[in-house]
């Protein structure tokens, strides 16, 4: 990176402070190693899903071909 362009600072996306998005920050886009881990726990424990409608009680689900 040429030293005469500043670092760019972005929000970072667990906890809104300041994250220098740069090659020297190896938690980029995080601010430090802990709001990284934070971010990694809520996707290893299943906290971030796309929500979806359940097939009603007596309809089928699966494969519509085997319907």
């Amino acid at each position: 990176m040429d030293a005469s362009v500043p670092a760019k600072m972005v929000r970072c996306p667990a906890c809104g402070g300041d994250s220098l998005c740069s090659a020297n920050n190896p938690f980029r886009p995080f601010c430090s190693e802990r709001c990284k881990n934070i971010d990694f726990g809520a996707w290893a424990s299943e906290a971030f899903r796309v929500p979806t409608e359940a097939p009603p009680e007596d309809a089928m689900f699966g494969d519509p071909k085997l319907q």
